[in-house]
């Protein structure tokens, strides 16, 4: 194989690969010759069918494999004798003139991973901002526990329903006069306020009563992800059977007890040891936040540009959908645009940082074990069924790019750890009011909200086309919650006759469980 390099400016670098086709040819006939034993044809005795004859019937599929194994194989030839790193997946082309009996040439472009200067760890001065878990906080912990976990009570029948009320209904909701999928159901319960259903909904059970027949107008997010609902006009006539309020509130040993402890201490005590743990992650986050910046200010060098346009998709998308959630989502959008600019440098500054955390672990030696990567494997296949999980594990075992992409985040944890234990620290006792006024701050500072993990690696997983949701028992059917859409990669077969340069992925990811209920 023959390569030729084509460009060579920045990140960016192009190659020509030119495979023989006499290459092709005796691969093609050690193969025919192979199977020529096994074949049978009408006429002929097994194993005497004649070559001319077994290349009729199977040359086409054989040489088919055999170019496209050819062009994989020059690729990783290519990337190795090129001491290429390439930062995302080549775009690979078969030459659109190519015809059988010609040498096969293909066109490589790939953007390869920068050359990340010394890197400035040795003198990192942090401050630790600490709270105490003090029995105030404590108190207000098990409060808080205590209204979550809070029962309610059937009200009288003229008794209107106001925020904090359970209403329990039935449904039946209609999109331009006609019954659609999921939208009917009977004794479904809502708390109202609580954001359980889609924007609108209930807002419009305020004030109901017992007994009550209402019709509710609401409008399907553009984000749904049932494609015949999105940004559609729905009406539901709902009935509703009775409102009911809830009770007051108490932490004291009958509740704790309702929890299966002794009594308000043994609550007390677990409860501490939450709230430690709560305000360590605060300390940590206010700690990583200061990191990354000090690894920003003093570290510049040039990043893929994309890889940078996948991290600001991600960022996008993510934007896009809490603005459809907002009360106004077209000035949601318009603030979006105005500070676009913005979330192009966030995306950028966290790819360098991706990048630097990923140099920075591997010249000290920080690793993800075995065991480690088996626990991440095995706690992300439990968003599929089980019927998919299996197909998960392989794709992630076969797809070294997906097996990044999950372990990154514990990484980059791993490194800010080591990079942690080898600061300069001093510490602080503050209020919690304090700490989150700090890491207030900070995002203010930079739209953090957006960028809250530096990008490690990874390719983008296209969106799988979503599903109409499958009918379901009245009872546990909702009306008009909001859904996440799963995602999940595509595997492209090869035309039949012009072989086509295979993307590297090993194997399809099995699409995440949908919770048709859920909110999105």
């Amino acid at each position: 194989m023959q390569t030729v390099e084509t460009l060579n400016e920045g990140l960016k670098r192009a190659y020509t690969l030119t495979i023989p086709f006499a290459d092709i040819e005796k691969q093609v006939d050690q193969q025919l010759k192979e199977i020529a034993p096994q074949v049978r044809m009408p006429g002929f005795r097994p194993g005497k069918v004649p070559t001319n004859l077994v290349r009729k019937m199977h040359g086409d599929a054989i040489e088919q494999d055999v170019v496209n194994k050819a062009i994989q194989s020059g690729i990783q030839e290519a990337m190795a004798d090129q001491k290429i790193r390439p930062a995302m997946q080549p775009e690979v082309a078969l030459d659109p003139d190519w015809e059988r009996g010609k040498d096969i040439e293909i066109s490589m472009k790939v953007e390869v991973l920068p050359e990340i200067p010394e890197t400035k760890i040795d003198d990192i001065t942090l401050e630790r901002l600490t709270v105490e878990a003090d029995d105030k906080a404590v108190d207000a912990a098990i409060q808080n526990l205590a209204e979550n976990q809070k029962s309610y009570e059937t009200a009288t029948k003229t008794y209107k329903a106001k925020e904090g009320d359970l209403v329990v209904m039935d449904f039946e909701g209609k999109v331009d006069g006609e019954p659609f999928e999921g939208g009917k159901g009977e004794g479904m319960s809502v708390t109202i306020g609580s954001g359980q259903l889609i924007p609108g909904f209930e807002d419009q059970l305020v004030g109901v009563k017992a007994n009550d027949a209402k019709e509710v107008k609401v409008t399907f997010p553009d984000d749904y992800n049932v494609d015949y609902l999105k940004g559609k006009d729905a009406v539901f006539d709902i009935t509703v059977g009775e409102v009911r309020t809830p009770k007051e509130a108490k932490a004291d040993d009958d509740f704790a007890k309702s929890l299966g402890l002794e009594g308000i201490d043994k609550l007390r005590e677990l409860m501490k040891g939450q709230v430690e743990q709560e305000l360590n992650g605060l300390t940590r986050t206010h700690m990583k936040r200061k990191l990354l910046d000090y690894l920003a200010a003093n570290h510049d060098f040039p990043v893929p540009p994309t890889m940078v346009e996948a991290e600001f998709e991600q960022i996008w998308k993510q934007l896009e959908h809490e603005a459809s959630h907002e009360p106004d989502p077209e000035a949601a959008r318009k603030e979006m645009e105005d500070e676009k600019d913005e979330y192009k440098a966030i995306a950028e500054r966290r790819v360098r940082l991706g990048l630097l955390l990923s140099e920075i672990g591997q010249k000290n030696g920080v690793e993800i074990n075995q065991s480690e990567m088996s626990q991440l494997i095995a706690q992300a296949a439990q968003q599929y069924g089980p019927e998919d999980r299996e197909r998960f594990i392989q794709y992630i075992q076969q797809d070294p790019m997906a097996a990044a992409q999950l372990r990154a985040p514990l990484y980059e944890d791993k490194v800010v750890d080591y990079l942690f234990e080898n600061a300069t620290i001093t510490d602080r006792t503050v209020t919690r009011e304090e700490l989150e006024a700090a890491i207030e701050a900070e995002e203010e500072e930079k739209p953090q909200a957006a960028a809250k993990k530096p990008a490690a690696r990874k390719t983008p997983a296209k969106k799988a086309t979503a599903k109409k949701p499958a009918a379901k028992k009245a009872p546990a059917s909702k009306p008009a919650a909001r859904k996440t859409a799963a995602s999940g990669s595509t595997a492209k077969k090869a035309p039949a006759k012009k072989p086509a340069a295979k993307k590297t992925t090993a194997a399809k990811k099995p699409a995440a469980r949908k919770t048709p209920a859920s909110k999105g």
